[in-house]
């Protein structure tokens, strides 16, 4: 793998890849195997992403493993042996590096090349990209791989520099761990990261704090061991298993009963809920097919999830304060978790609610509330998330054709076609960001679905002899429309979340993602290619 130079280089290629995650690395090894010369840049000093950053107690994927893995090599499913139904982080890496090394995938990664500029020339038909390091490099393509939660947020808050204790976020949490046996944590924010790491973190401590603002809707993970049976019969089925899922709305294999939630009887559907909260994980949104669709069968859910939630938590206060009011289940991501709601029956656990009394300040000693009430801590945790969707794309200084600027151009929100690509970006695409699915999906399938999608891509315009590929302004303002038509026929702009920009003050405030589903979406790409590439522009020059 090659290591950051002494001093700055110059370096040329046909295609950057920006980014070594699941993404990046599925590129480079398609892109190399159709002949492409690929430089892959990552900015830490290892590979594997989101999974190389996220290593806070408790991460793991709320995806099965059999799934939340790549699909083009039978030969890779076979070898690897999944350990649990959700694999922890260190498993998924040691899955990522297993694959980088079987592919020899390293050789073209360049690690602790921070991208802070990419500008395309317009005369030389190709991008050149600069990195912190201070390297340049030249490709005609340029693709982003970076996530689509990998921009860090942390809460502004003052007198951090003052805190005594120590600061740590669970996006950027240590990798040699952080002991909190015997110390006093304080955890602010209840998302994935936060539900995740707060049952384990609880039993370390002496003392948990818990600052949330919003009660988060969670199911129950029902993690186990995987057995060599069951991973024999999951291998020996592996393909089919894959093709439901390409063939499934959502990319986890699991196809919604047909009927309307209303059009059953309440026994019969909580019958189905209870089915489906013993083992579905995040299937749960699937159990009927209108659950994400109409408000009323929605209240069908969320009720059967505060009631689990009731029968869980034993204090009264605690318990209405856990409990999600005033959004649709599912308008938000929803977590699958381990033990969250039962960590706040602990006597050593205590739940501050920051909604009615906000956060004002870090002090030397830990935090303090409007109300003017402080909370002594020797560790404080941000479970604060990212700059959903468009944070790692905006944070470099991209310039497109006469000078316009991605910032410039995604001002009111990002615009896309097909979330591939936007007008006056040439060459230039993004692999399962804005636009497309992304996390609304089994995003491993949506960057597979990207993937090859764009290397075919590219093949035809090697057929073609063309220099330049970019979206038309035209379709992409039919995208855009389309997108919104869709996110009206949801819940999803009911909710306050990062799908819809809320986690950022004063992000613009549009839905960000497709939500017709994988298989609707699939056939839009296959369309697409298709129709001669509709709503992208091959040229010459």
């Amino acid at each position: 793998m090659a290591t950051p130079t002494q001093a700055p280089s110059s370096h040329e290629v046909d295609v950057i890849v920006v980014g070594a995650g699941f993404a990046g690395l599925r590129a480079l090894h398609s892109l190399r195997s159709a002949g492409k010369r690929v430089a892959v840049l990552e900015a830490g000093t290892g590979i594997g992403g989101v999974w190389f950053w996220n290593r806070y107690p408790g991460a793991r994927c709320d995806i099965e493993s059999y799934d939340y893995s790549y699909g083009f090599d039978p030969d890779l499913e076979q070898e690897w042996r999944w350990t649990q139904r959700y694999a922890q982080q260190p498993e998924i890496l040691a899955y990522i590096e297993h694959v980088a090394d079987r592919f020899d995938l390293r050789r073209d990664v360049h690690l602790e090349q921070h991208v802070t500029q990419a500008n395309w020339d317009a005369e030389g038909r190709c991008w050149d990209v600069a990195t912190e390091a201070g390297d340049q490099w030249r490709g005609r393509y340029l693709i982003w791989a970076v996530g689509n939660l990998s921009a860090t947020k942390r809460p502004p808050l003052p007198g951090t520099e003052d805190f005594t204790g120590r600061i740590v976020h669970t996006a950027e949490w240590p990798h040699e761990g952080v002991d909190v046996t015997g110390l006093r944590v304080g955890v602010v924010g209840t998302g994935s990261s936060g539900m995740q790491s707060i049952p384990i973190l609880a039993k370390e401590a002496d003392h948990l704090t818990v600052f949330q603002r919003t009660p988060n809707f969670s199911v129950p993970a029902r993690h186990h061991a995987i057995s060599d049976q069951e991973d024999a019969q999951v291998k020996a089925g592996y393909r089919e298993r894959r093709r439901r899922v390409l063939e499934s709305p959502t990319g986890l294999g699991f196809r919604p009963r047909k009927e309307s939630a209303l059009e059953v009887s309440e026994a019969e559907r909580t019958a189905a809920f209870e089915t489906a909260w013993d083992g579905a994980g995040f299937g749960f949104a699937l159990t009927y097919r209108d659950l994400l669709l109409d408000i009323d069968a929605n209240a069908t859910a969320a009720e059967f999830i505060r009631d689990k939630i009731a029968a869980t938590v034993k204090d009264p206060s605690v318990r209405d304060l856990l409990t999600p009011q005033g959004y649709p289940f599912g308008a938000k991501r929803p977590v699958v978790d381990d033990g969250y709601f039962e960590t706040f029956n602990r006597d050593d656990v205590t739940l501050v609610d920051i909604r009615t009394d906000g956060l004002v300040r870090v002090t030397s000693e830990g935090l303090e509330t409007e109300s003017g009430k402080t909370f002594p801590l020797d560790v404080l945790v941000f479970a604060t998330g990212f700059d959903a969707m468009t944070g790692s794309l905006l944070r470099p200084e991209i310039v497109g054709r006469d000078g316009l600027t991605l910032r410039e151009k995604w001002s009111n929100g990002p615009t896309t076609h097909l979330g591939l690509g936007t007008h006056g970006f040439p060459n230039m695409f993004v692999i399962a960001g804005p636009g497309s699915p992304a996390l609304l999906i089994n995003v491993l399938v949506g960057i597979e679905l990207h993937v090859d999608w764009i290397v075919e891509l590219l093949a035809e315009a090697d057929n073609r002899g063309t220099e330049v590929i970019e979206v038309e302004a035209e379709a992409e303002a039919a995208w855009g429309a389309h997108l919104e038509q869709r996110a009206q026929e949801t819940l999803y702009p009911k909710a306050r979340s990062y799908y819809m920009g809320d986690e950022i003050p004063g992000k613009p405030r549009v839905f960000m993602l497709y939500s017709g589903g994988l298989r609707n979406y699939r056939r839009l790409l296959t369309d697409c290619a298709a129709g001669n590439y509709s709503g992208f522009e091959l040229t010459k020059d």
